[in-house]
This record gives C-alpha cells, sequence and structure tokens, in this order.
C-alpha cells in the first residue's frame, strides 16, 4: 500500500479564512454573541441591550450595552473600583461585591433614563428570587445577560452581579438555578443562603475560622480588613450602608483628576518643510565649519 502526503497546495490556501481577531485571541465567544444581537426584523434599528459582566485581577466591570453596525455603544457602566465612594473600601471582586455592581449599574442606568421613581426594585435583599412587575407609564428595562466566556457554574460571582441588577430593577430573562443556595439534590434555592453571600456572610464564617484555627495567616490574609476595622461581626451592617448609599446616589462621580499640563511625547515631532529645510541648511553649516578646521590645523602642521 502507497501512502499520499497530504500537501496543502495553494488552492487551498487561496481559500482559507482568517478567523476574526477577538477569536484568534481567545476573547468572543461569536456564536453566543451572535445569538445575544440578533433582532427582529420588525424592530429594525431597536436597541438590544446586553447586561454585560467582566472580571479582571482587581476589578469587577458592568455594562449596558447595545450593539450597531458601526461597534458596540455603551449606554452605561459600573465599576468595584467605584464602592470605596460608598464605603465599600475591601473586598472589591468577591460575590457581594458583584452584587453592589449590579445594583450600581442598574440604579444608575434607571436614573439616566428616569425610571428609577417608577422602579424601585428589592429594596431589602432578601436572597429569594425576585423579577420586577411592569408599571402603568412604561415597560421596565429589559437586557440580556452576556458572560462572556466566564463559566456559568451555580454560584459564580457573575450571577451575584445579575442578582444586584435584578434587585436594582431591571428586567433580566433568568433561572435562580444559578444563584449561590441553590440545591444541587432538593432544586430550590435557599434564600438564607444565597442571603448570606450577599452580605457577605461567607467572608465573614471563614474570617471567623482563619482567626480561630491560624492566626498568623489571618493577619496576613486579612491584613486590609483589620486596617480599615471590618471584623467578621459587623460585615452585614456594612453592606447594608452601601447598598443605601448606592440607592441614595448612583449617579457617576466625575474625576477630580486634573488632565497633564504637558503630555510625554515618545516619537519624534514631525518638522514642517520649512523647519527640515533649516535643519539641513544648519548640518550643512557645522559640516563645512568642521571641514575648515580640519584643514587649518594641517596648513599649521605644515608651517
Amino acid at each position: 500500500m502507497v501512502f499520499v502526503k497530504a500537501q496543502k497546495s495553494r488552492a487551498y490556501f487561496k481559500r482559507f479564512q482568517v478567523k476574526f481577531k477577538r477569536r484568534r485571541q481567545g476573547k468572543t465567544d461569536y456564536r453566543a454573541r451572535i445569538r445575544l444581537i440578533n433582532q427582529d426584523k420588525n424592530k429594525y434599528n431597536t436597541p438590544k441591550y446586553r447586561f454585560v459582566v467582566r472580571f479582571t485581577n482587581t476589578n469587577i466591570i458592568a455594562q449596558i450595552v447595545s450593539a450597531s453596525i458601526a461597534g458596540d455603544h455603551v449606554l452605561a457602566a459600573a465599576y468595584s473600583h467605584e464602592l470605596p465612594r460608598y464605603g465599600l473600601e475591601v473586598g472589591l471582586t468577591n460575590y457581594s461585591a458583584a452584587y453592589c455592581t449590579g445594583l450600581l449599574l442598574a440604579r444608575r442606568v434607571l436614573k439616566t433614563l428616569e425610571m428609577d421613581e417608577d422602579y424601585e426594585g428589592n429594596v431589602e435583599a432578601t436572597g429569594e428570587d425576585y423579577s420586577v412587575e411592569p408599571a402603568e407609564s412604561r415597560r421596565p428595562f429589559r437586557a440580556l445577560l452576556d458572560v462572556g466566556l466566564i463559566r456559568t457554574t451555580t454560584g459564580n460571582r457573575v450571577f451575584g452581579a445579575l442578582k444586584g441588577a435584578l434587585d436594582g430593577g431591571l428586567d433580566i430573562p433568568h433561572s435562580e438555578k444559578r444563584f449561590a443556595g441553590f440545591g444541587k439534590e432538593s432544586k430550590q434555592l435557599d434564600p438564607e443562603v444565597h442571603r448570606k453571600y450577599i452580605y457577605g456572610g461567607h467572608v465573614s464564617s471563614y474570617m471567623s475560622n482563619l482567626m480561630e484555627d491560624e492566626p498568623e495567616k489571618y493577619q496576613s490574609h486579612f491584613s486590609r480588613f483589620i486596617k480599615k476595622g471590618i471584623e467578621s461581626e459587623n460585615m452585614e451592617e456594612l453592606y447594608k450602608k452601601v447598598h443605601a448609599a448606592i440607592r441614595a446616589d448612583p449617579t457617576k462621580k466625575k474625576s477630580d483628576k486634573q488632565p497633564p499640563k504637558t503630555h510625554k511625547r515618545y516619537n519624534l515631532k514631525k518638522l514642517t518643510y520649512e523647519e527640515r529645510k533649516e535643519k539641513l541648511v544648519q548640518r550643512l553649516n557645522a559640516l563645512n565649519s568642521a571641514k575648515r578646521g580640519d584643514s587649518e590645523d594641517e596648513d599649521d602642521d605644515d608651517e
């Protein structure tokens, strides 16, 4: 039997299609994205909003985004690095912080659209599933959850942000099966467990256990909590104050940082024709003077 080695001919490469850049980088799931942004033809040019949640090592990003041919348009955004303004200075990437960020975004977008009075949402977080009811004046603001490449496991932080947005008054299609506290065997959501996660109870219990079993590890692991005077007993009270502060004023604060007076420049400034001409003249003059100096030195040696 003769085996023929498969060769990728020129015809193969002429037909080869390069995948989208963000697919090559592993940043966008285009199969999921196309299903999220596809709009009905009888709603032509009507924005279809997505509730986008992304996590970095130090931050939580929540945005209300709509897609267009020119690119995605962000209607409103909220970040966990804004939470120190509302009284939460530590633990800005956990489930409780994700809830606060989702709540902040929901209140902010409703205030922007002047719907915050009609849709107050769930003022006190009980851990139970909540869906907003339509008011007489306007329909609730609807968005679809966009999780990106996150694995949608039960209790994932992205569902903490979702719960915050729901309690904030947004209409987002969802199921309670992915909230923290949903039992695999009982097939039901335990509101008490979910409430514990919303108010930082899981962090509080870990702090207590670590304080008793490994005091040194507790001192290093929760050094920022200790510095701010946050203890396991007053965790729930802290988050209640944060939720109330967010509802009181969700508007985005303008940065106090002044723009730099002189901008750093890392490349050479582009010269005009006159400047280039003058620079050439200077260079020729310098070259001529150098040659003249050399000839004078030679004459001196001859003498």
